[in-house]
């Protein structure tokens, strides 16, 4: 049954959905602290394989943290997390209306502890983690007997992918609670580790960025090692997503000839999607064959429900946020005017006249092209707004069901990890070359690597990653791992509404995650991210990042 606008202002206004996000979260029990104690009973086979299925289908199942009765449409795991993620860097918008679940990105009070949204970032990780380290003391009872451990070929490969998970999430935690390489942070403490080492929970103090790297690495190189070549779908791991995962790693400590190296093993086998394939709203098929790693939204996880991607980033569902309130993600315009009339993908987004050409080859229900854009249903579509995007598909258009599939991991982010890698590891001319027949081949025919006047090859790179990779998750940890300000609006420019128009250096300690308040309240060896102040309208206008300058 749908909610008509009037009852989701009524349930917003009441407080029962928080659509802000303003409720607190009262301190629990148990909190994140027993959410990742041991299991020391083990667990029967049927188990043991029901556990390692659900390790994966949590990563996008709604009502995943606080459960179906609180009704949160913000809560379906780590995807919520990328698109949070991006919401709080400098290309990806959302109105600012009661109906916006992630408001309090675009606004950073998601700095306060005791608010939803980073709660559930901060406990979904550690959560997948302890599943992980559950399924681990079935065979061993500490990280050194991983090591030496006699595993049969079964039992090893999924020791292997739950290593390569706890990597993934160590991932998605370290980039937003402290700074980076980059910013000679690697002696700066980060986050917690949850190992099969840890005897007390409840003192349990920050790792360093490098202890937490190095261990990510440690792990994905023992995955790499013993990984099957097969897997069961692309919801599973083999070599190729834990070769991604460790490429990702390396880039984020600086080895970037390894990071090379890694992505060009990741990515074999894999092809980009043509210029042709993406002419037309895509990015919701784990068969797709640039896809390495994805999330399987079946029908029976998502439930028709608003806590799911297609609800709140996709443009075509009858049963959403987006459409339904008209809380559309649009890209910045900053960013939309620096991509060249002649690169397909600036299709992927209307323009300001809702114009997009990626519309003349869908239909809402017999109504066609541009006329989408207008198109008004009540309570079931609002008109598209400026830079609304349309990158984002579903299976079928218009869709109820919500279950279009969620990428995790493709093989164009491996390619430009390769031209990151050989540019700053001094081979830029190899850099070039691939950057370059990536763009041309895939994207733009008509591209060239702008002179570096203009803009120097790592920004341009960069520049490619925020356009090719916008909406997937990595706007904030690009923008940390490079040490770059986070730039919304350059003086009176930008389609950032008021209250989310303002800069940051990167120095701004207000750019570090808090720790939410169950976490400091029962882990007493965590000490807190502090500093900053909340940023407010026009602040830092003169603040440029290199890239939408």
């Amino acid at each position: 049954m749908k909610l008509s606008k009037y009852t989701l202002f009524i349930i917003c206004a009441l407080g029962l959905a928080a659509c802000n996000d303003i409720d607190d979260i009262s301190t629990q029990g148990d909190g994140l602290t027993e959410a990742q104690n041991k299991l020391t009973v083990k667990l029967i086979p049927s188990r043991i394989e029901a556990d390692f299925n659900g390790m994966f289908s949590m990563m996008g199942k709604p009502s995943l943290v606080f459960g179906e009765d609180a009704d949160r449409a913000d809560d379906f795991g780590f995807i919520m997390a990328a698109i949070s993620q991006d919401a709080e860097g400098p290309d990806l918008v959302f109105p600012n209306s009661g109906y916006n679940w992630f408001s309090s990105c675009g606004s950073l009070t998601s700095r306060d502890p005791s608010y939803a949204n980073p709660y559930i970032r901060y406990a979904v990780p550690y959560m997948q983690i302890k599943i992980a380290n559950d399924l681990i003391r079935n065979y061993v009872s500490s990280e050194a007997e991983i090591e030496t451990a006699e595993f049969s070929d079964e039992e090893k490969n999924k020791v292997a992918q739950c290593l390569a998970i706890r990597a993934f999430d160590y991932l998605s935690l370290a980039p937003y609670f402290q700074y980076s390489y980059a910013a000679g942070a690697q002696d700066e403490p980060c986050v917690p580790l949850a190992t099969l080492d840890i005897e007390d929970y409840t003192h349990n103090p920050r790792a360093t960025v490098k202890e937490v790297y190095d261990l990510v690495i440690k792990n994905l190189t023992w995955a790499i090692d013993n990984l099957d070549e097969t897997r069961k779908s692309k919801m599973n791991i083999n070599k190729n997503v834990a070769l991604g995962l460790r490429a990702r790693a390396y880039l984020a400590t600086e080895q970037w000839a390894l990071a090379a190296d890694d992505a060009e093993k990741a990515a074999a086998g894999f092809t980009p999607a043509s210029i042709e394939e993406v002419s037309t709203p895509t990015f919701y098929n784990i068969e797709d064959h640039n896809w390495i790693w994805g999330y399987d939204m079946t029908t029976d996880i998502a439930n028709s429900s608003y806590a799911t991607s297609c609800s709140w980033i996709g443009s075509f569902s009858k049963n959403s946020y987006s459409c339904g309130v008209a809380v559309y993600a649009m890209i910045n315009n900053l960013l939309y005017a620096k991509i060249p009339a002649t690169d397909v993908r600036k299709g992927w987004w209307l323009d300001e006249k809702l114009h997009s050409p990626l519309l003349s080859t869908i239909e809402w229900e017999g109504v066609k092209g541009d006329e989408i854009s207008t198109l008004r249903i009540a309570d079931v579509k609002e008109a598209y707004l400026p830079y609304t995007n349309v990158k984002f598909g579903a299976p079928q258009i218009p869709t109820e069901t919500n279950d279009s599939d969620w990428p995790l991991m493709r093989v164009e982010e491996m390619i430009l990890i390769q031209a990151e890698g050989y540019a700053k590891s001094g081979d830029e001319a190899k850099a070039k070359e691939i950057l370059s027949n990536f763009v041309k081949t895939y994207r733009d025919s008509s591209y060239t690597i702008p002179a570096a006047s203009t803009r120097s090859l790592v920004d341009e790179i960069w520049f490619q990653r925020r356009v090719e990779l916008w909406g997937e998750g990595f706007s904030w940890a690009d923008m940390m791992r490079l040490n770059k300000p986070l730039v919304r609006f350059h003086d009176d420019k930008s389609n950032e509404p008021d209250a989310f128009r303002y800069n940051l250096p990167a120095n701004d300690s207000w750019l570090l995650m808090r720790f939410p308040q169950d976490e400091i309240n029962t882990n007493f060896g965590v000490n807190d991210n502090t500093g900053g102040t909340a940023p407010t309208l026009g602040q830092n206008p003169t603040l440029r990042d290199g890239v939408t300058d």
